[in-house]
């Protein structure tokens, strides 16, 4: 799958990354990880403390793939409002799955502190404002609907935002406490952390083949490098590639745009926070460490690579126009800018995929805006159903999930 074209910041901000062999020989292990993104870096995290023999496969480079595109802004609200959801899953359902996504921005923050490279974690908070007038009330329902479940959040009026922002909106709901990291340093944390607790991880391995051995009750892969993998379970961690493997009648796709800016002055920027809005589609804005701004979205229904980017010159330039008419006095310009597919859920909820066809396997689909959020939180389910034999999270988030 041809995911993403252009210019890639975050590989830029460690320039000596931890490296990794080619797999050299036919092995066996309790967990095969397949993917070394963040989402396979997350359940290597979960992982390495558990007392279980695991291996982590890279077709490429660790961080390679998504990764070097996730803008990974830490939220707990997506695309679809949590009202939205609770009509289609109802509310007992959506509580629970609020509560674990606050869980897992704290899992998130904790693991960060465990990373031997720094993650880049900061906590941010994050202004969600209407675009336009008719979106003011299910904004208003979204600020009750959160406040009544005990989530601290504000309601901003005109006044408060001119207040706190160079630019004016009707209204937006003000959360507390969400967050951003470096996907590419996290993910590079996050498998430092594992290797040095015995987990094995090979760059440069593709996986090109798998069956299930009845006799072994195991899985077993094939690599490029001519050698096998023997799994008592398996994870798919491959992101959008893991669709290649095994389709998904919820998955969507489409194609995005993201602009990095060369280092600014953020002093009319309050708080830093992070900044999305509730026109479809829309664009969002975070910061960096080292003082640029993020600004994405402007998504496209286009499913060819060669459509897509032809788009990114002209997205840019939008994206660019758009920063600056929010914060006239930073005069932002580009320096890195890239297209990629996005890939979201027809029901607003990640997926954990767990199909007849492959036994002991887990197909993690933490697609969605809040991608970094649904792997940290997918991912501790996913471990917990090997290591415990039962995860009853995990019910919540798998592909045959009930409706409301």
């Amino acid at each position: 799958m041809n995911l993403q074209s252009g210019m890639y910041y975050w590989p830029t901000t460690l320039q000596d990354p931890p490296s990794y062999p080619r797999l050299n020989k036919d092995i066996a292990c309790d967990v095969l990880i397949i993917g070394g993104g963040s989402s396979g870096a997350q359940c290597a995290f979960y992982l390495a403390d558990q007392g279980v023999d695991v291996v982590v496969i890279e077709k490429g480079k660790i961080g390679s793939g998504s990764t070097s595109t996730n803008t990974a802004l830490i939220q707990y609200s997506g695309e679809k409002m949590f009202t939205k959801l609770s009509n289609t899953f109802g509310q007992k359902i959506i509580n629970r799955h609020l509560r674990l996504l606050k869980q897992a921005i704290d899992e998130i923050e904790n693991a960060a502190k465990l990373s031997p490279i720094d993650t880049e974690f900061f906590r941010r908070d994050s202004l969600y404002f209407a675009s336009a007038m008719e979106d003011i009330k299910k904004l208003e329902e979204e600020y009750h609907f959160l406040k009544q479940q005990g989530f601290p959040v504000d309601w901003f009026d005109r006044g408060d935002i001119e207040a706190n922002y160079p630019f004016s909106k009707e209204a937006a709901v003000y959360f507390y406490n969400d967050g951003e990291l470096n996907p590419y340093r996290f993910s590079h944390g996050l498998l430092s952390y594992a290797g040095k607790r015995g987990i094995r991880i090979y760059e440069h391995t593709e996986m090109n083949g798998h069956f299930f051995d009845s006799h072994k009750q195991a899985m077993r892969v094939s690599t490029k490098t001519g050698y096998g993998i023997r799994a008592s379970h398996v994870i798919f961690a491959a992101g959008y590639e893991g669709i290649d493997v095994k389709k998904e009648k919820l998955v969507s796709f489409s194609s995005t745009y993201t602009v990095t800016t060369k280092p600014v002055d953020l002093a009319t920027w309050h708080n830093r926070t992070l900044i999305w809005e509730t026109a479809r589609p829309y664009i969002y804005m975070r910061t960096t460490a080292d003082n640029r701004i993020i600004i994405g979205g402007l998504d496209d229904s286009t499913n060819y690579p060669e459509d897509r980017d032809s788009k990114l010159k002209h997205k840019t330039n939008l994206l660019i126009e758009e920063c600056n008419r929010r914060f006239p006095a930073i005069h932002a310009e580009a320096e890195y800018a890239n297209a990629a597919f996005y890939g979201g859920t027809v029901d607003g909820l990640p997926i954990v995929g767990i199909y007849d066809e492959y036994p002991n396997c887990y197909f993690l689909f933490a697609f969605g805006d809040n991608g970094t959020v649904y792997s940290q939180l997918l991912a501790k389910l996913i471990v917990q159903d090997i290591i415990q034999g039962k995860s009853d999270d995990l019910l919540l988030y798998r592909q045959d999930r009930p409706l409301n």
